[in-house]
């Protein structure tokens, strides 16, 4: 379980969920583990959990991106795994759309994700991982999800292009589309523990293999993805979703 031993992790968005589970497995398989987050009091109280290394930065702010790569490169030096997982979603309609809401959710899930790679690329080793978290949903079509959806298609985009960029350096940039999984962020629409309970049954019945994911899959995943064994993988998207793409 140490195959990861010397490595150098970044994790964003890695108080709860499936950052928090990642850098849990990457822990245990021997990477030091820095997690990053936009409010100080939880990231420091996951990384006290976890035993790993905190720093608070928010991905929708280019400045504190530039500061926590500056800041990682200070105390850890160069970087072997960079799992770009902070994000946020959100459901309406293209009627009901705001400005605001536009915003909010390109300024984490697009462009704070692609200004991560742009400020970690430097101090990226050469052979390193990266991993973009996406969703199943940037290759599906569903009502009310237009913003989260584009915003993941973009991701989808800066993952070939940047495969391409980085290949002459064997970085590898991949990333994980789950399809619904238990995590905190379901909580997160708005919907109390009865409407998110009725929620997952009426996905659940969407999907073929008749089970919701869990932050646990998609983080082994992550350390697949990142390990020797995924040497000759990259610009690749792996659905993580039972299935459900293809009903």
């Amino acid at each position: 379980m140490d195959n990861l031993k010397n490595k150098v992790a970044v994790i964003t968005g890695g108080n709860s969920g499936i950052g928090y589970a990642t850098a849990k497995q990457l822990k245990e398989q021997g990477a030091t583990v820095i997690i990053t987050g936009r409010r100080k009091e939880a990231i420091e109280k996951a990384a006290s959990e976890l035993g790993v290394h905190a720093i608070v930065a928010d991905q929708s702010r280019i400045s504190d991106i530039e500061n926590l790569a500056l800041k990682v490169k200070e105390d850890f030096g160069q970087v072997d795994i960079l799992f770009i997982n902070a994000g946020i979603t959100t459901k309406g309609t293209i009627e009901e759309a705001t400005e605001e809401l536009f915003d909010s959710v390109m300024n984490i899930n697009f462009k704070g994700a692609y200004f991560t790679l742009s400020r970690f690329t430097p101090i990226l080793n050469d052979g390193a991982s990266v991993v973009f978290l996406s969703s199943n949903t940037a290759s599906m079509s569903y009502a009310g999800t237009s913003i989260y959806s584009s915003s993941k298609a973009a991701v989808n985009s800066i993952v070939k292009i940047a495969a391409l960029e980085l290949a002459p350096r064997k970085i590898r940039v991949n990333s994980i589309s789950p399809g619904p999984t238990e995590t905190e962020i379901m909580k997160k629409i708005g919907l109390d523990e009865e409407g998110v309970k009725t929620l997952m049954n009426a996905i659940v019945d969407t999907i073929p293999l008749k089970q919701m994911g869990t932050s646990e899959d998609v983080a082994k995943m992550v350390s697949h993805l990142s390990s020797e064994a995924s040497k000759f993988i990259t610009g690749a998207d792996f659905i993580m979703d039972g299935g459900m793409v293809l009903a």
